[in-house]
């Protein structure tokens, strides 16, 4: 069985004249995230593995939650190919992970988290919010083969306000 849990970046902002790759979390982004984070901790299994998008905001939001988590952030594997908002980078990096890896943990940016939810998951979502996690579970055993998942958990920030 593998577990695959995927985390849209917290809210980010605009403020500041930067590349897309370099924008920083608000300050309610990195709220939200604390909130999420902490909910989560003990409802999902310890991640085997967390991949991260190489952007800031994605990086941030990954470092917030690997803290709630005690997961060492130095484990964290950054992919370039997760700067993704079609879906597919996304996809071929968890199609790509090692059959050891039960749990995956995945911070990306929309619309490819909410595209990955809903084409693997059960539950329709129109959008997954900054900050929000989908947690979808298959019973394959390689990621290579994985297709329609159950989705057993869903939390966003609103849903704890």
């Amino acid at each position: 069985m593998k577990t695959l849990i995927i985390v849209r970046h917290a809210k980010s902002s605009w403020e500041h004249p930067v590349d897309d790759k370099d924008r920083t979390l608000k300050f309610r982004g990195i709220a939200d995230a604390h909130l999420v984070a902490n909910h989560i901790a003990d409802k999902i299994d310890t991640p085997d593995v967390i991949y991260s998008s190489i952007a800031n905001r994605a990086l941030h939001t990954c470092a917030i939650f690997t803290r709630c988590l005690e997961y060492p952030f130095d484990k964290v594997i950054i992919k370039e190919n997760m700067y993704d908002f079609g879906g597919s980078g996304l996809v071929e990096t968890v199609k790509s992970c090692d059959d050891d890896v039960n749990t995956l943990l995945v911070f990306g940016h929309n619309h490819a988290i909410t595209a990955v939810a809903n084409t693997y998951g059960s539950q329709f979502f129109d959008n997954v919010p900054t900050s929000g996690v989908v947690v979808i579970q298959f019973k394959a055993n390689s990621w290579k083969t994985i297709n329609e998942g159950k989705t057993i958990l869903k939390v966003f920030p609103k849903d704890l306000k």
